[in-house]
């Protein structure tokens, strides 16, 4: 971490006040393309440089030409995010998925294999089962809070990414990190960290020996329901740069609102996440003492298998609970139908300052050879089955009962 705290960090890194106006908040810069002083005279070359009034926000900008390729409230954006992950370089883009995708494409060749968690985010996984698959790349689910698991995976067939999500979404299974980082180093392989659910507040995962962290910013980043978006964070420049370039050839950057937004919702993520993880433990307390709830998934619960790596890696053990009713599919529906303070609604995005709960059902259990909630959102609605699990947000601002 920089010698300035988190939460100095979300309010100034990148957000110096504006050179031209003195605006304290930047701008939005809802602008398509920039006039050029001549032919290749791109303004803003100084602030790009580190020098100038502006304090080098987006400091590897050489100037602005279209916002395709770069734009300063989405380099605010990325400076902030750069700064509270530790790494040299933030990309911003549309979504998690467009982050996904670009990082792919830039590191990987057809022949090329990844390694994914066992229980993976459903759209990881169909990113990998139903795109790169027909790009010749391959793919192989891990339980990656097996290191000896992941180890073993890698001399059947060595991996030129080894994906790792901790705590995952939505079973909150925790990988350790450093243990991992290790692992993919001595094969060359790099190691990618979704840290979505944990948040650059509560882990970093650069720090911890990853090369780059994976963001779905919609989540707790953004924090408002009201913004869709993704983040990369790298610890290398020339990696950086190499994503830029896909970035910019593919087209998938962020919107100066939609950054805006997310610079917004950062500031307050480390008292977000404090009062997340607090409700969270109180929910997960509670369920855990209830007759009709058959487990609950919280890495913050000693029970939980992957508590001490949390605890190890973790500055605390996030918002998300997930259990499993014991009463069959009809009682884990008819329980989303009476929450009065949960909202029913699309729980893959947390992070709001509502609560939400969902439900998840399927019939792939959570030990078996591929996620077990991944193959199900291919489509429009969920598979028939028994319930897989059903999982509370508990809200940032609200004492929940």
């Amino acid at each position: 971490m920089h010698a300035d705290g988190f939460e100095t960090l979300a309010i100034h890194a990148g957000q110096e006040p504006d050179p031209v106006t003195g605006a304290v908040v930047p701008p939005i810069y809802q602008v398509s393309t920039f006039k050029q002083d001549g032919v290749g005279g791109l303004r803003g070359a100084a602030l790009g440089a580190g020098g100038g009034s502006g304090g080098g926000s987006a400091r590897w900008i050489e100037g602005y030409e279209y916002s395709r390729s770069a734009n300063p409230t989405r380099g605010a954006m990325e400076e902030c995010l750069a700064a509270l992950e530790g790494g040299v370089r933030a990309l911003a883009f549309a979504s998690g998925m467009a982050a996904e995708d670009c990082l792919l494409r830039t590191v990987c060749r057809p022949g090329d294999h990844v390694l994914i968690p066992h229980d993976a985010y459903g759209g990881t996984y169909r990113l990998h089962d139903k795109i790169f698959t027909n790009w010749g790349v391959s793919y192989l689910p891990v339980p990656m809070s097996e290191p000896e698991s992941v180890r073993d995976a890698l001399a059947s067939k060595p991996a030129r990414v080894v994906w790792v999500e901790t705590p995952t979404n939505p079973l909150l299974s925790v990988a350790d990190i450093t243990a991992l980082a290790d692992i993919a180093r001595e094969v060359g392989a790099l190691l990618v960290v979704d840290n979505t659910f944990a948040s650059p507040y509560l882990q970093q995962p650069l720090a911890l020996g990853a090369d780059v962290v994976v963001h779905s910013t919609t989540k707790y980043i953004g924090g408002h329901s009201d913004v869709v978006g993704g983040a990369l964070v790298v610890k290398d420049a020339d990696l950086g740069e190499r994503i830029a370039f896909t970035q910019n050839a593919t087209g998938a950057a962020a919107g100066p609102f939609d950054a805006w937004l997310t610079l917004r919702g950062v500031k307050t993520l480390g008292v977000r996440m404090d009062r997340h993880c607090q409700n969270a433990l109180r929910v997960a307390d509670m369920l855990a003492a209830h007759p009709r709830v058959a487990e609950v998934l919280y890495p913050g619960l000693a029970s939980h298998p992957g508590h001490e790596v949390a605890a190890k890696q973790m500055r605390g053990f996030g918002g998300m609970v997930s259990f499993r009713h014991g009463g069959g599919e009809a009682e884990a529906v008819a329980f989303c139908g009476r929450t009065r303070l949960f909202t029913l609604a699309e729980s893959r995005a947390p992070g709001a300052d509502d609560a939400r709960v969902g439900g998840r059902v399927g019939t792939r259990g959570a030990r078996r050879p591929g996620p077990p909630v991944g193959r199900h959102r291919d489509r429009r609605r969920p598979a028939r089955g028994p319930p897989l699990g059903l999982r509370l947000t508990p809200p940032a601002v609200c004492a929940v009962a």
